[in-house]
């Protein structure tokens, strides 16, 4: 199955509130430009007792390691709540809170192994929580007008850049996981 949008509004929708609740209870600390909450991540990080694993001959999908919840993810109720409810899917990897200072700019990249097109690879699938129309996501270009509260499957693969133009920092939930047949049957149906 090949899909050809490089931007999928998915069909989910979750609140906001709660999003912006819980969120702002793990952002309590400041930052200059750039920030990571890991909500979960490989085993060997959340728990120092397990050992890091072997070498793998490719990282792209995932399947190197275990992948367990951070205490941050344990202590946040309704943001559980969503990554189990694509747990019942298809398999979760990274779990992140992604936070962009007032002002600040993520230069143009690609991240090559983020897309549906490529081969053992996950997708990233992105819940803005704090957003609006000053913070600026172009994806190919083009921006992505994404509101608190969406989902949304983007390609990754492709050249994008984002710029916070206001006086508040922006969040995003970002949730990767392995894409199986329900999940490429979402995007494909949501398209």
């Amino acid at each position: 199955m090949i899909i050809n949008n490089d931007r999928v509004l998915l069909p989910l929708t979750f609140n906001t509130e709660k999003l912006i609740q819980e969120a702002k209870k793990l952002c309590n600390e400041n930052f200059v430009y750039y920030n990571v909450i890991q909500l979960r991540a490989p085993a060997h990080i959340v728990d120092s007792s397990i050992p890091f694993p072997t070498p793998a001959k490719d990282y792209a999908d995932g399947s190197w390691t275990k992948w367990l919840n951070t205490d941050s993810l344990e202590k946040s109720p309704y943001l559980k709540s969503i990554i189990e409810k694509f747990q019942k899917n298809t398999t979760v990897t990274l779990v992140r809170l992604l936070r962009l200072a007032p002002y600040a700019e993520v230069k143009e990249h690609t991240d090559p192994t983020l897309g549906l097109t490529v081969e053992k690879s996950v997708i990233r699938i992105t819940i803005p929580i704090l957003n609006n129309d000053k913070m600026i996501f172009n994806l190919n270009k083009t921006p992505v007008k994404m509101k608190p509260g969406e989902c949304w499957y983007l390609d990754l693969t492709k050249p994008h850049q984002i710029t916070n133009n206001c006086n508040e920092e922006r969040i995003n939930l970002t949730i990767d996981m392995i894409p199986n047949d329900w999940l490429k049957n979402l995007i494909k149906k949501s398209q």
